[in-house]
């Protein structure tokens, strides 16, 4: 059974925990250079990453209520026909 609905759900899930993986990276990259010849562009490489953070955290919130609605209407579709 092809549920695009539920795929699209969990598609979003894995881009936005790809995504935080991303960011994190560069936000560990962006502190290790801070001592470097990059200090002076260390603030706002930091402040771009954790705006990307807490955008992608909120991708994956709602990629998971995608989920959980199509869990609930599978679930609710199943208690009519039984």
């Amino acid at each position: 059974m092809n549920i695009s609905a539920l795929n699209t759900g969990i598609n979003g899930i894995n881009q936005g925990l790809g995504n935080m993986r991303r960011d994190a990276s560069a936000i560990a990259q962006a502190v290790n250079n801070s001592m470097g010849d990059n200090a002076a562009t260390q603030p706002t490489e930091v402040t771009s990453a954790l705006v990307n953070l807490k955008l992608d955290t909120l991708q994956i919130q709602a990629s998971t209520k995608v989920v959980e609605t199509v869990n609930e209407i599978i679930g609710s579709l199943l208690d009519v026909t039984a």
